[in-house]
């Protein structure tokens, strides 16, 4: 009877499990223990209705869901976690959400959402964590956010969001960070940030914002970390910033030429400020942060003379680390500025100093240092705006189709996009030597003559992008000596325009995104024209061939590649690129990648990106020399099978092998053991054999039973694919007659992880976009 009674209990056991099997939709896996649903990159179109009701974690990432329907988790009413990355979501229909009352954490980056509607989120009122970065947001309805009572954090970086209207976060009472990052923001209003009392860190670098938004700034009390960076800013005045709990303040990389020493009187607790990478020439002591201990002056053009000694004596008494080295004079220059003595800070005669520091036209008062407050006068062109105070002057979208004339001498940023110059005559800008930025964006320009930018000569950053050039005249930039960035991209550029850039020895960073060009040939390129160059960005053209000596740089740090027609790696071309730390090879044709791919630049290369090459074969010396120094690899969405050894690459902050059809079998047990000991999280799929097919690698169990002889890759060898248009390597890719197991060795099964093995936080992967500065 006793036996009954278990084999009776085994069998109800039984039809249990097979009755829970059956609900786990067929193309997800389930895990019934922590109740978690992953149905990664099934190209589904809804929600799937079987899966289990108590789920606590659905998966969705990589679909093709486009809308998401009321009441579309209806079903799962116990989610505390869902992720939507990546599934084509264009839009989120009233009530989507409503019956997720429980659910923590939502994330729905990488989709292509246009408008957040009043009752997208409606029902969510458990929420903490809100992802929206990576869409195509432009607008925030009022009301979108007044079910989100519990958020701590909202993200809608690398949006399209312009303008953030009053009261646009309304109903985000226990918000701590919003981050607004990578956007096109140009204006704020007053009350935009108005009732987000718990706000303690906000993130708003990489937009166009022109003027520090004083009275905005005053809305949230709580802030004390404010991110600035990256703003098309020259000027700060008295009392723009207002916070009376900032410690952190981030302003580098903006373009600042002149800061009053009243600017952070309103912020008595700041204890961190970044003033790097801009233009200031000079500094007065700042009034008002007492508990100041950091100041960042580097890369600035610091010219340390008599002018400065107020401030290195203010830093001495009240104990301010100055970072940062003089550009000036020679005598100091390079110099740390907290290693300079003030008594070394001295002035020259008054005609020196005009002649030496200043070099300005009809300037009679020399002895006055650049941080005086703009003299207040009114002159501008008809049909455009000029702001004396903060050196700015538009006619943006104005109609104009010759560019004006007349603007203040004093103008350092200069807006004239979107109007229809069509051509751009010698001497077109008059009377703007104080030019530090020009945007010329949108303006139908076909033809620049030479010497169209004569008398230019701070212009620093210069902004051609979508026009109509097909070709560049040799001296077209020809009086703009100090250009350090030119954005090219969005035009019909047929050739790198070398020549025309042989007027340009300060160019720094160089766009040709989305233009023609074919070919990069060694003649007229990099060290010889643009010796300075660090960045270059060639996205989306239809390169073919890029030629030996092509790259020939000392300095080039940064080349993008992707979206062209390479067909192999470019390995001659990169002997020339030295010290080369980031390259993407991204949506090439690059079937396979040979041995020593990257040798040339393996002691400087920190981030390669490879994805979706319809990559087929990694040699297993494809990486070699590439050790602790690589901080991220991807090579997402290819067709690889295996990997070479990933061991050497101790250095791996961001890894994506995502979207391969990996063939799960021992030659992939290095990878599956790499995978166990490295501390980020490393997603990889298998896509052979059909019975473990979308299983993650580290979730399937062919691996215990491989022999330990399995292991080294380097014992075994592979057999390559020719790739297009390369002959056949030899010797090193013969082919492989297959992996036996040792006799002499005995089988090694792979360890159990501990059961409360702490769960590793994901590793988001990171994409470098073109930064937009000034």
């Amino acid at each position: 009877m006793l036996f009954f009674s278990a084999a009776a209990l085994l069998l109800v056991l039984a039809l249990s499990s097979a009755v829970e099997a059956g609900k786990c939709p067929r193309v997800c896996s389930c895990d019934s223990t922590k109740l978690a649903v992953t149905c990664v990159g099934k190209n589904l179109t809804e929600i799937p209705p079987t899966i289990e009701e108590i789920t606590v974690k659905l998966d969705l990432r990589n679909n093709n869901l486009q809308v998401l329907p009321r009441g579309a988790f209806t079903l799962t009413p116990y989610l505390t976690h869902l992720n939507l990355q990546r599934c084509n979501i264009i839009k989120v229909k009233e009530g989507a959400f409503r019956t997720l009352g429980r659910l923590v954490s939502l994330n729905m980056a990488n989709n292509k959402i246009t408008v957040l509607y009043q009752e997208s989120f409606d029902g969510l009122s458990s929420l903490k964590e809100l992802h929206l970065d990576h869409n195509r947001v432009e607008e925030i309805q009022p009301g979108a956010f007044t079910q989100l009572g519990f958020l701590n954090m909202l993200a809608l970086t690398h949006n399209q969001l312009v303008y953030i209207p009053n009261m646009a976060f309304q109903g985000l009472n226990n918000i701590k960070w919003l981050r607004l990052s990578h956007n096109a923001l140009n204006n704020l209003d007053p009350e935009a940030f108005a009732g987000l009392f718990t706000l303690s860190r906000l993130s708003l670098d990489h937009n166009e914002l022109q003027f520090f938004p004083t009275q905005t700034m005053t809305r949230p009390p709580e802030v004390t970390r404010l991110d600035m960076s990256h703003n098309p800013m020259t000027y700060l005045g008295e009392e723009s910033v207002s916070m009376p709990k900032l410690t952190h303040l981030y302003l580098n990389h903006m373009s600042l030429q002149d800061l009053s020493d009243q600017a952070l009187s309103r912020a008595p607790l700041l204890s961190h400020l970044d003033l790097s990478h801009n233009q200031l020439r000079y500094l007065k002591p700042l009034s008002g942060p007492e508990a100041l201990t950091s100041l960042n002056l580097t890369g600035n053009p610091v010219y340390c003379n008599c002018y400065m000694r107020p401030l290195r004596g203010w830093a001495s008494v009240r104990g301010v680390k100055l970072l940062g080295a003089c550009a000036g004079p020679p005598h100091l220059s390079e110099e740390p500025l907290q290693a300079v003595a003030p008594l070394d800070l001295r002035c020259r005669s008054r005609a020196e100093t005009l002649k030496a520091e200043f070099e300005e036209d009809d300037e009679s008062a020399g002895s006055i240092p650049p941080t005086a407050k703009p003299k207040q006068k009114v002159k501008c062109p008809v049909n455009c705006d000029c702001d004396i105070e903060v050196q700015h002057a538009t006619c943006e979208g104005r109609g104009h189709t010759k560019v004006p004339r007349g603007f203040p001498t004093k103008t350092q940023l200069l807006d004239l996009r979107s109007n229809h110059f069509h051509h751009l005559p010698a001497n077109s800008f008059p009377g703007t030597s104080q030019v530090v930025s020009l945007h010329l964006e949108l303006c139908k320009i076909h033809e620049i003559e030479g010497g169209a930018f004569r008398g230019m000569r701070n212009l620093f950053y210069l902004y051609l992008s979508d026009n109509d050039l097909t070709s560049l005249d040799p001296r077209a930039f020809a009086g703009a000596p100090e250009l350090n960035y030119l954005h090219l991209e969005g035009n019909r550029l047929i050739q790198f325009p070398g020549s025309a850039l042989a007027l340009l020895p300060s160019l720094f960073v160089l766009h040709l995104e989305r233009n023609a060009i074919s070919k990069l040939e060694p003649t007229g390129l990099l060290s010889s024209v643009t010796p300075k160059l660090q960045e270059l960005f060639l996205t989306n053209n239809t390169i073919t061939a890029i030629a030996k000596g092509a790259l020939d740089s000392a300095f080039l740090g940064t080349l993008h590649l992707d979206s062209n027609q390479l067909t192999e790696i470019p390995t001659q071309a990169l002997f020339e690129a030295p010290n080369l730390e980031e390259l993407n090879l991204s949506q090439n044709s690059i079937r396979w990648v040979g041995p020593n791919a990257f040798k040339p630049i393996s002691h400087s290369l920190k981030r390669l990106y490879m994805d979706q090459m319809g990559m087929e074969k990694m040699s297993r010396d494809a990486l070699a020399g590439l050790g602790p120094g690589l901080r991220a690899l991807t090579v997402r969405g290819n067709q690889l099978e295996e990997l070479p050894d990933l061991s050497p690459l101790t250095g791996l902050q961001v890894v994506d092998l995502q979207d391969n059809p990996l063939m799960c079998d021992c030659p992939l047990l290095p990878l599956r053991r790499w995978m166990e000991n490295v501390s980020l999280e490393v997603i990889a799929t298998c896509g052979h054999p059909p019975e473990v097919r979308g299983q993650n690698v580290m979730d399937v169990h062919v691996f215990t039973s491989c022999p330990e002889s399995s292991a080294p890759p380097d014992e075994r060898v592979v057999v390559a694919p020719t790739p297009p248009n390369v002959q056949k390597p030899k010797a090193s890719l013969s082919k492989e007659p297959g992996v036996k197991a040792s006799p002499a060795k005995p089988k090694t099964k792979l360890p159990k992880p501990p059961k409360n093995k702490p769960q590793r936080k994901p590793v988001a992967t990171k994409v470098i976009k073109n930064k937009k500065t000034l």
